[in-house]
């Protein structure tokens, strides 16, 4: 069943004057360790923090709060799996709400969908509950 569903766009111009007005000040309130290595070894570093900061955009509306009710930027990280899709690592209270909205004997489950065509880009997020097999 889907819990939640967000999308965002966002313009690489934008991120790419934050991050020549506010540089480490503005990748440090936003992002985590992990998304500032990944994002700084990129030849399209603007672009690879765009899509990121649209996933955290897209997650937060998925989760129904927007960025209030205890969830914060740092509390969503996009990361990669094995074979390289990505998906949502929620911690704090991404990771809380995530779990009051996910129903008994369900495990939750963040569908990452990532793109960007300069200047735009873009994230789609969507939360699924499957059941857990017993």
């Amino acid at each position: 069943m889907i819990l939640g569903i967000g999308s965002d766009l966002c313009d690489i111009r934008r991120i790419e004057r934050s991050l020549e007005r506010f540089g480490e000040r503005f990748t440090q309130r936003v992002f985590t360790d992990g998304e500032r290595a990944k994002s700084d070894r990129r030849a399209t570093r603007a672009a690879s923090y765009a899509r990121r900061f649209a996933a955290k955009e897209a997650c937060s509306k998925a989760l129904g709060t927007g960025m209030s009710r205890g969830v914060f930027w740092r509390d969503m990280e996009v990361v990669n799996l094995p074979g390289g899709r990505p998906t949502m690592r929620l911690t704090g209270g991404a990771a809380e709400r995530l779990a009051a909205m996910t129903p008994p004997g369900h495990t939750a489950i963040v569908h990452v969908s990532l793109t960007d065509d300069p200047p735009l880009a873009q994230a789609f997020v969507v939360i699924e509950a499957r059941a857990v097999s017993g």
